[in-house]
């Protein structure tokens, strides 16, 4: 079995500080989460941006910025950016990242439309494939984020047309309201959907953060976690850091017995050069 690479969700562009202090804004604080998520065992740092008043941008001046201050504090981690953005940002919006100098190693890439919460995400085929092809002609490695079973189907048929390379790397985000649910038996039909050789990693949204963790480990994917999509550490006690969420992913594997990936080696996974 790989060792496990582990996800760091710094920030996202839905939660504030007034629900949880330690959701970083600025890019000192991006700084500071980013390190010590590595510090403690993230190998890939996922990144969103915001303006130091907490509003959401997909400027990739602003994505320049932190990366470049993130990279002069802990050059070693993978930073993958999202092309995600925010439900009501434009396409022409949630790209700029990928533009950004330096070129980052990994992005994001929302391979379908769903519910998410009371917004409605929507992701046409012409973005995705538009999207994928930008990653392709650049370089960048995508993950293919999929909140239900559709989105994987829609990812293969791009891997069969050309637009995203094989293997490829899928992150299962589960738990959103109006998308898959997070139980063992919904991840274990997004993982056998997926083609032969590819890797996964499992997002399990709030409570299920932690649920989904040591059946991912046990199953030989990947995890992630971080203030993006829980804030809350135990029932009714927020979370103090991402580092927090972090190490206790690496205390699970340790127990679990199974290595936690360095940068390298999850680039080698990931088969980024």
């Amino acid at each position: 079995m790989e060792k496990l690479i582990i996800t760091a969700a710094i920030t996202g562009a839905e939660v504030t500080k007034e629900q949880c202090p330690a959701v970083p804004y600025t890019v000192e604080e991006m700084v500071r989460e980013a390190k010590n998520a590595y510090l403690a065992g993230a190998s890939i740092i996922h990144i969103h941006v915001r303006k130091d008043d907490g509003t959401p941008t997909q400027s990739k001046e602003r994505f320049e910025e932190v990366i470049r201050a993130i990279k002069a504090e802990c050059p070693e981690p993978i930073l993958q950016v999202s092309t995600g953005g925010a439900a009501w940002m434009t396409d022409e919006e949630r790209i700029q990242p990928i533009y950004m100098d330096p070129t980052p190693e990994m992005a994001t890439l929302d391979c379908g439309t769903c519910n998410f919460g009371d917004d409605i995400f929507v992701n046409k085929i012409s973005t995705i494939t538009r999207f994928a092809d930008e990653m392709r002609r650049i370089g960048i490695k995508p993950e293919l984020e999929v909140f239900d079973r559709g989105m994987v189907a829609t990812a293969v048929k791009l891997m069969e047309k050309g637009h995203i390379n094989s293997p490829a790397h899928f992150d299962f985000v589960l738990g959103v309201e109006g998308a898959m649910p997070a139980t063992v038996r919904d991840l274990q039909l997004m993982v056998d959907s997926i083609p032969s050789g590819c890797t996964w990693t499992v997002a399990g949204i709030g409570r299920y953060q932690l649920q989904m963790a040591p059946v991912a480990i046990v199953m030989g994917g990947h995890v992630r976690v971080g203030l993006e999509d829980n804030i809350y550490y135990a029932k009714g006690r927020l979370a103090r850091s991402n580092a927090e969420l972090v190490d206790r992913v690496v205390r699970l594997a340790n127990e679990l017995q199974r290595e936690v990936a360095a940068p390298d080696e999850a680039r080698r996974i990931l088969g980024i050069k």
